[in-house]
Protein backbone atom coordinates (compact mmCIF):
# COMPACT_ATOMS: atom_id res chain seq x y z
CA UNK A 1 0.00 0.00 0.00
CA UNK A 2 2.81 1.92 0.79
CA UNK A 3 4.94 1.66 -2.28
CA UNK A 4 1.21 2.31 -4.95
CA UNK A 5 0.49 5.23 -2.65
CA UNK A 6 3.06 7.81 -2.60
CA UNK A 7 2.87 10.70 -1.00
CA UNK A 8 0.24 9.36 1.13
CA UNK A 9 2.33 7.82 3.31
CA UNK A 10 1.12 9.25 6.78
CA UNK A 11 -2.56 8.14 6.10
CA UNK A 12 -1.95 5.01 5.03
CA UNK A 13 0.92 4.09 7.66
CA UNK A 14 -2.38 5.50 10.02
CA UNK A 15 -4.44 2.83 8.72
CA UNK A 16 -1.96 0.14 8.79
CA UNK A 17 -1.54 0.43 12.79
CA UNK A 18 -5.44 0.36 13.43
CA UNK A 19 -4.96 -2.75 10.80
CA UNK A 20 -2.20 -4.11 13.31
CA UNK A 21 -4.28 -3.32 16.17
CA UNK A 22 -7.33 -5.45 15.02
CA UNK A 23 -5.05 -8.20 14.25
CA UNK A 24 -3.64 -8.47 17.35
CA UNK A 25 -7.09 -8.84 18.88
CA UNK A 26 -6.82 -5.71 21.23
CA UNK A 27 -10.36 -5.12 22.07
CA UNK A 28 -9.90 -3.11 24.62
CA UNK A 29 -8.58 -0.38 22.57
CA UNK A 30 -12.23 -0.17 20.75
CA UNK A 31 -13.96 -0.63 24.41
CA UNK A 32 -11.83 2.43 25.45
CA UNK A 33 -13.48 4.86 23.26
CA UNK A 34 -16.99 4.53 24.15
CA UNK A 35 -18.75 7.25 26.41
CA UNK A 36 -18.39 6.84 29.86
CA UNK A 37 -20.34 8.97 32.32
CA UNK A 38 -17.39 11.67 33.18
CA UNK A 39 -16.89 11.93 29.28
CA UNK A 40 -17.60 16.00 28.42
CA UNK A 41 -16.86 15.38 24.65
CA UNK A 42 -18.43 12.54 21.94
CA UNK A 43 -17.36 12.86 18.66
CA UNK A 44 -19.21 11.33 15.69
CA UNK A 45 -17.03 10.71 12.68
CA UNK A 46 -17.55 8.67 9.59
CA UNK A 47 -15.37 6.16 7.94
CA UNK A 48 -12.31 4.08 10.01
CA UNK A 49 -9.61 5.87 8.34
CA UNK A 50 -10.63 9.26 10.06
CA UNK A 51 -11.54 7.38 13.20
CA UNK A 52 -8.20 6.25 13.07
CA UNK A 53 -6.75 9.72 12.69
CA UNK A 54 -9.06 11.13 15.28
CA UNK A 55 -7.86 8.76 17.56
CA UNK A 56 -4.68 9.37 17.65
CA UNK A 57 -5.24 13.63 17.64
CA UNK A 58 -7.18 13.04 20.52
CA UNK A 59 -4.53 11.03 22.46
CA UNK A 60 -1.80 13.47 21.31
CA UNK A 61 -3.78 16.83 23.01
CA UNK A 62 -4.53 14.02 26.15
CA UNK A 63 -8.14 14.38 26.24
CA UNK A 64 -8.50 10.42 25.61
CA UNK A 65 -9.61 10.47 28.91
CA UNK A 66 -12.61 12.85 28.51
CA UNK A 67 -13.13 13.25 24.77
CA UNK A 68 -14.78 9.97 23.38
CA UNK A 69 -15.53 8.89 19.74
CA UNK A 70 -18.25 7.05 18.05
CA UNK A 71 -17.21 5.82 14.25
CA UNK A 72 -19.99 5.08 12.08
CA UNK A 73 -18.02 2.51 9.65
CA UNK A 74 -20.95 2.78 6.43
CA UNK A 75 -19.70 4.02 3.54
CA UNK A 76 -23.34 5.96 2.80
CA UNK A 77 -22.30 6.98 -0.64
CA UNK A 78 -23.54 3.20 -2.21
CA UNK A 79 -26.03 0.61 -1.76
CA UNK A 80 -29.94 1.37 -0.08
CA UNK A 81 -29.70 2.50 2.85
CA UNK A 82 -33.18 1.85 4.53
CA UNK A 83 -31.39 1.22 7.98
CA UNK A 84 -34.31 2.26 10.18
CA UNK A 85 -35.59 -0.94 10.13
CA UNK A 86 -34.51 -5.04 9.81
CA UNK A 87 -35.40 -5.15 6.63
CA UNK A 88 -34.33 -2.42 4.84
CA UNK A 89 -30.71 -3.61 6.86
CA UNK A 90 -31.17 -6.91 5.27
CA UNK A 91 -31.93 -5.08 2.25
CA UNK A 92 -28.63 -3.54 2.53
CA UNK A 93 -26.51 -6.54 3.73
CA UNK A 94 -27.61 -8.37 0.46
CA UNK A 95 -26.69 -5.28 -1.77
CA UNK A 96 -23.40 -5.62 -0.50
CA UNK A 97 -22.87 -9.87 -0.52
CA UNK A 98 -23.96 -9.71 -3.96
CA UNK A 99 -22.28 -6.58 -5.60
CA UNK A 100 -18.89 -5.63 -3.45
CA UNK A 101 -15.86 -7.72 -2.83
CA UNK A 102 -14.93 -8.20 0.81
CA UNK A 103 -18.94 -6.82 1.85
CA UNK A 104 -21.27 -8.13 4.39
CA UNK A 105 -20.77 -11.58 4.94
CA UNK A 106 -24.53 -12.78 6.74
CA UNK A 107 -27.06 -10.14 7.94
CA UNK A 108 -26.19 -11.33 11.52
CA UNK A 109 -22.92 -9.45 11.56
CA UNK A 110 -24.04 -6.77 10.22
CA UNK A 111 -27.38 -6.76 12.77
CA UNK A 112 -25.24 -6.63 15.65
CA UNK A 113 -22.90 -4.28 14.39
CA UNK A 114 -25.58 -1.88 14.36
CA UNK A 115 -27.12 -2.44 17.18
CA UNK A 116 -23.42 -1.94 18.72
CA UNK A 117 -23.49 1.77 17.56
CA UNK A 118 -27.06 1.93 18.92
CA UNK A 119 -25.60 0.87 22.48
CA UNK A 120 -23.00 3.33 22.08
CA UNK A 121 -25.35 6.21 21.32
CA UNK A 122 -27.07 5.02 24.12
CA UNK A 123 -24.07 5.82 26.41
CA UNK A 124 -24.14 9.21 25.54
CA UNK A 125 -24.10 11.10 29.20
CA UNK A 126 -27.06 14.22 28.80
CA UNK A 127 -24.56 16.82 29.51
CA UNK A 128 -21.95 15.69 27.00
CA UNK A 129 -21.19 17.65 24.16
CA UNK A 130 -21.76 16.13 20.85
CA UNK A 131 -19.47 16.75 17.76
CA UNK A 132 -20.31 15.50 14.67
CA UNK A 133 -17.53 15.75 12.24
CA UNK A 134 -18.60 15.85 8.14
CA UNK A 135 -17.20 17.06 4.90
CA UNK A 136 -18.13 18.12 1.37
CA UNK A 137 -19.05 14.55 0.11
CA UNK A 138 -22.42 12.08 -0.52
CA UNK A 139 -21.00 9.58 2.21
CA UNK A 140 -20.27 11.99 5.10
CA UNK A 141 -23.03 14.09 4.63
CA UNK A 142 -25.53 11.21 4.76
CA UNK A 143 -23.50 10.37 7.53
CA UNK A 144 -24.15 13.28 9.43
CA UNK A 145 -28.11 12.85 8.81
CA UNK A 146 -27.86 9.58 10.25
CA UNK A 147 -26.71 10.41 12.97
CA UNK A 148 -28.75 13.29 13.99
CA UNK A 149 -31.43 10.87 13.39
CA UNK A 150 -29.82 8.38 15.76
CA UNK A 151 -29.07 10.65 18.58
CA UNK A 152 -33.13 11.74 18.23
CA UNK A 153 -34.54 12.43 21.67
CA UNK A 154 -31.14 13.12 23.32
CA UNK A 155 -31.10 16.34 25.14
CA UNK A 156 -27.27 17.42 24.53
CA UNK A 157 -26.14 20.14 22.31
CA UNK A 158 -25.31 19.00 18.76
CA UNK A 159 -22.42 21.09 16.65
CA UNK A 160 -21.05 20.17 13.00
CA UNK A 161 -17.74 20.51 12.44
CA UNK A 162 -15.55 20.74 8.67
CA UNK A 163 -12.40 19.01 9.39
CA UNK A 164 -11.77 19.37 5.76
CA UNK A 165 -12.45 23.40 5.87
CA UNK A 166 -10.91 23.71 8.92
CA UNK A 167 -7.42 22.42 7.56
CA UNK A 168 -7.56 24.27 4.30
CA UNK A 169 -8.05 27.50 5.74
CA UNK A 170 -5.43 26.55 8.32
CA UNK A 171 -2.76 25.31 5.87
CA UNK A 172 -3.44 25.83 2.48
CA UNK A 173 -1.13 28.83 0.87
CA UNK A 174 -0.89 29.83 -2.75
CA UNK A 175 2.35 28.11 -3.88
CA UNK A 176 1.14 24.88 -1.72
CA UNK A 177 -2.35 23.45 -1.16
CA UNK A 178 -4.20 20.30 -0.57
CA UNK A 179 -8.31 19.86 -1.63
CA UNK A 180 -9.49 16.70 0.85
CA UNK A 181 -12.42 15.45 -0.79
CA UNK A 182 -12.73 13.35 2.95
CA UNK A 183 -11.64 13.49 6.10
CA UNK A 184 -9.87 10.74 6.21
CA UNK A 185 -7.36 12.07 4.23
CA UNK A 186 -6.40 14.77 6.96
CA UNK A 187 -3.17 13.37 8.62
CA UNK A 188 -3.32 13.34 12.46
CA UNK A 189 -0.87 16.16 12.98
CA UNK A 190 -3.40 18.90 11.50
CA UNK A 191 -6.28 17.01 12.60
CA UNK A 192 -5.32 18.10 16.15
CA UNK A 193 -5.63 21.76 15.62
CA UNK A 194 -9.21 21.47 14.11
CA UNK A 195 -9.97 19.47 17.39
CA UNK A 196 -8.47 22.65 19.26
CA UNK A 197 -11.04 24.80 17.25
CA UNK A 198 -14.22 23.51 19.21
CA UNK A 199 -14.65 26.22 21.17
CA UNK A 200 -15.72 27.90 18.46
CA UNK A 201 -18.30 25.49 17.52
CA UNK A 202 -22.32 26.18 16.74
CA UNK A 203 -24.78 23.86 17.98
CA UNK A 204 -27.70 22.95 15.92
CA UNK A 205 -30.71 24.90 16.32
CA UNK A 206 -34.16 22.49 16.42
CA UNK A 207 -35.29 23.70 12.98
CA UNK A 208 -31.93 22.55 11.67
CA UNK A 209 -31.98 19.00 13.42
CA UNK A 210 -35.69 18.50 12.07
CA UNK A 211 -34.44 19.47 8.46
CA UNK A 212 -31.52 16.84 8.75
CA UNK A 213 -33.78 14.48 10.16
CA UNK A 214 -36.40 14.98 6.86
CA UNK A 215 -33.27 14.76 4.30
CA UNK A 216 -32.30 11.15 6.06
CA UNK A 217 -35.95 9.83 5.83
CA UNK A 218 -35.89 10.79 2.10
CA UNK A 219 -32.54 9.65 1.87
CA UNK A 220 -33.37 6.58 2.85
CA UNK A 221 -36.72 5.89 0.51
CA UNK A 222 -34.42 6.88 -2.53
CA UNK A 223 -34.14 3.53 -4.91
CA UNK A 224 -31.02 4.31 -6.33
CA UNK A 225 -27.65 2.94 -4.89
CA UNK A 226 -25.64 5.16 -5.77
CA UNK A 227 -25.44 9.20 -4.41
CA UNK A 228 -22.93 12.28 -4.92
CA UNK A 229 -22.69 16.29 -2.71
CA UNK A 230 -23.91 18.30 -5.37
CA UNK A 231 -24.98 21.87 -4.85
CA UNK A 232 -25.00 21.28 -1.28
CA UNK A 233 -27.34 18.57 -1.44
CA UNK A 234 -26.85 14.67 -1.84
CA UNK A 235 -28.23 13.51 -4.73
CA UNK A 236 -29.23 10.34 -6.06
CA UNK A 237 -27.79 8.87 -9.62
CA UNK A 238 -28.44 5.92 -11.71
CA UNK A 239 -25.98 2.78 -10.99
CA UNK A 240 -23.95 3.56 -14.39
CA UNK A 241 -23.84 7.43 -13.40
CA UNK A 242 -19.78 6.81 -13.43
CA UNK A 243 -19.34 3.41 -16.58
CA UNK A 244 -18.57 6.08 -19.24
CA UNK A 245 -16.22 7.84 -16.64
CA UNK A 246 -14.33 4.41 -16.19
CA UNK A 247 -14.21 4.18 -19.60
CA UNK A 248 -12.67 7.33 -20.85
CA UNK A 249 -9.69 6.72 -18.14
CA UNK A 250 -9.62 3.04 -19.96
CA UNK A 251 -9.12 4.49 -23.22
CA UNK A 252 -6.50 7.42 -21.79
CA UNK A 253 -4.12 4.78 -19.92
CA UNK A 254 -1.54 3.44 -22.07
CA UNK A 255 -1.56 -0.94 -21.57
CA UNK A 256 1.91 -2.41 -21.06
CA UNK A 257 3.60 -3.79 -24.23
CA UNK A 258 3.33 -7.21 -25.30
CA UNK A 259 0.09 -7.54 -23.19
CA UNK A 260 -2.29 -7.82 -25.95
CA UNK A 261 -4.61 -4.08 -24.68
CA UNK A 262 -4.81 -5.68 -21.01
CA UNK A 263 -4.89 -3.17 -18.32
CA UNK A 264 -4.39 -4.21 -14.47
CA UNK A 265 -7.94 -3.18 -13.25
CA UNK A 266 -6.27 -2.02 -10.30
CA UNK A 267 -4.93 0.80 -12.42
CA UNK A 268 -7.96 2.06 -13.88
CA UNK A 269 -9.17 1.98 -10.97
CA UNK A 270 -6.59 3.74 -9.14
CA UNK A 271 -6.46 6.55 -12.16
CA UNK A 272 -10.45 6.57 -11.30
CA UNK A 273 -9.94 7.23 -8.07
CA UNK A 274 -7.35 10.32 -8.28
CA UNK A 275 -9.25 12.30 -10.81
CA UNK A 276 -12.68 12.01 -9.73
CA UNK A 277 -14.34 14.77 -7.72
CA UNK A 278 -16.16 12.94 -5.44
CA UNK A 279 -15.26 10.22 -3.09
CA UNK A 280 -17.09 7.12 -3.98
CA UNK A 281 -14.64 4.37 -2.92
CA UNK A 282 -12.70 2.05 -5.07
CA UNK A 283 -15.31 -1.04 -3.91
CA UNK A 284 -17.88 0.51 -6.40
CA UNK A 285 -15.26 1.31 -9.34
CA UNK A 286 -14.45 -2.15 -9.13
CA UNK A 287 -17.90 -3.11 -9.29
CA UNK A 288 -19.19 -1.09 -11.82
CA UNK A 289 -15.66 -2.60 -14.00
CA UNK A 290 -17.37 -6.19 -13.55
CA UNK A 291 -21.18 -5.14 -14.35
CA UNK A 292 -19.09 -3.96 -17.53
CA UNK A 293 -17.36 -7.03 -18.18
CA UNK A 294 -20.86 -8.89 -18.05
CA UNK A 295 -22.68 -6.30 -20.08
CA UNK A 296 -19.98 -7.16 -23.34
CA UNK A 297 -18.60 -3.91 -22.83
CA UNK A 298 -15.02 -5.49 -21.50
CA UNK A 299 -13.09 -8.64 -22.22
CA UNK A 300 -11.43 -9.88 -19.11
CA UNK A 301 -8.16 -11.61 -18.45
CA UNK A 302 -8.15 -13.52 -14.77
CA UNK A 303 -10.06 -13.80 -12.01
CA UNK A 304 -12.16 -10.98 -10.67
CA UNK A 305 -11.43 -11.87 -7.20
CA UNK A 306 -10.39 -9.05 -6.28
CA UNK A 307 -8.90 -5.75 -8.63
CA UNK A 308 -5.33 -6.99 -8.11
CA UNK A 309 -5.99 -10.22 -9.87
CA UNK A 310 -8.00 -9.44 -13.19
CA UNK A 311 -6.90 -7.18 -16.22
CA UNK A 312 -9.64 -5.67 -18.38
CA UNK A 313 -9.58 -4.44 -21.89
CA UNK A 314 -12.28 -2.99 -24.45
CA UNK A 315 -13.97 -5.45 -25.93
CA UNK A 316 -12.44 -6.20 -29.48
CA UNK A 317 -14.34 -7.31 -32.38
CA UNK A 318 -13.58 -10.41 -33.89
CA UNK A 319 -11.97 -11.07 -37.52
CA UNK A 320 -13.52 -13.46 -39.82
CA UNK A 321 -10.90 -15.38 -41.44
Amino acid sequence: MLKENEGASETVAQELIELYDELMGLQEKTAFWSPVPTCTNVHIVIGDSFAGSMKLALRELGVEETHKLISLRENYAIGPLSLNSSEGRMERSNWFRNNIIGGFEDYDGFENEYNQLLGKIDLIPEDAGIIIWTSSNACEQVGLRHAVHLLRGKPNAISVLDACVICEELYNRPDAFITYRHSGEIASQKLREAVTRLDSKRTLNSAEIQQLEREWKDITEQSESLRIWSDNAVLEVPADYYDQYLLEKLDDLRPPAGDKGFLKSARLIGEALGYCEQYIGDSYFEYRLRELIYEGVLEIKGIPAGMRYYSIRRKQKKVDL
